[in-house]
């Protein structure tokens, strides 16, 4: 799926910088199909009926519906970062960690979700390493409260 606006494209560490506190921009939508779960689920090991039993989901869920698992909606996040800025003087990126996690509405199967992502910091470790703190609210379509907010951190070689 493409993104619905061009990734921010980041030519220079200093140019970087720059953008500090400014929003990136916004992923292409995803869509949370039941198969999605189903695989996510026999990935991790965490079959919980919740996600994937569709017929008592709908009976007895809180939820009225399957949703999809908290750590999957997570794991969309690089997807999302790619598609809403290229930094052209890396040689690769890697996923440092997350400072802060909340799952704020359940994602239903068959919805979509996108992602707002803005630069929180840039962090020179040394002549080849940046550390580029990335705040991601998870939009979920036609819902008031997000699916997630993240503050993630992602190494970058340069």
């Amino acid at each position: 799926m493409t993104p619905d606006v061009a990734p921010t494209v980041i030519d220079s560490i200093k140019a970087l910088e720059s953008l500090v506190g400014e929003t990136l921009g916004v992923s292409g939508w995803i869509p949370i199909t039941q198969e999605r779960v189903d695989r996510f689920a026999e990935a991790t090991d965490d079959r919980q009926w919740i996600h994937v039993d569709v017929d008592r989901a709908k009976r007895e869920s809180p939820f009225g519906e399957p949703v999809a698992h908290g750590y999957l909606t997570l794991s969309l996040l690089p997807r999302m970062v790619i598609e809403t800025m290229t930094f052209t003087p890396k040689k690769t990126g890697i996923n440092y960690g997350l400072d802060r996690v909340r799952f704020i509405s359940p994602v239903p199967v068959g919805a979509r979700i996108r992602g707002h992502v803005v630069l929180r910091s840039v962090e020179r470790r040394d002549a080849e390493t940046l550390h580029v703190g990335l705040s991601v609210t998870v939009e979920i379509e036609g819902v008031e409260k997000p699916a997630c907010f993240a503050d993630s951190i992602v190494r970058y070689l340069v």
